[in-house]
């Protein structure tokens, strides 16, 4: 019984290093290769935000017509006179 219970135990081990079990072994600091840096991307709009939305080109001879009036609005605190303007791009 002493024999069976050592050979079990020494099939254990054969099977526990070879499946994938290691030491852990020591480095040393000049073994480490430094960390990889990753090249910055620079992020460029294709248009400068100026704070015009929709943006497109309307073309070399055009020219912005504004419309301004004066509307009434309703609110809570009574009847109102407001300032709207519409704007819209025409051929020069």
């Amino acid at each position: 019984m002493g024999l069976f219970s050592q050979s079990c135990v020494g099939a254990e081990a054969q099977t526990a290093t070879s499946s994938g079990i290691r030491m852990a072994q020591l480095v040393s600091p000049d073994d480490v290769p430094p960390p990889r840096k990753r090249p910055r991307l620079r992020v460029t709009p294709y248009y400068s935000p100026d704070g015009i939305y929709p943006r497109y080109n309307p073309g070399p001879d055009a020219v912005r017509v504004c419309n301004a009036t004066y509307v009434q609005e309703y609110r809570p605190s009574g009847t109102v006179i407001v300032p709207r303007v519409s704007c819209y791009w025409r051929r020069g």
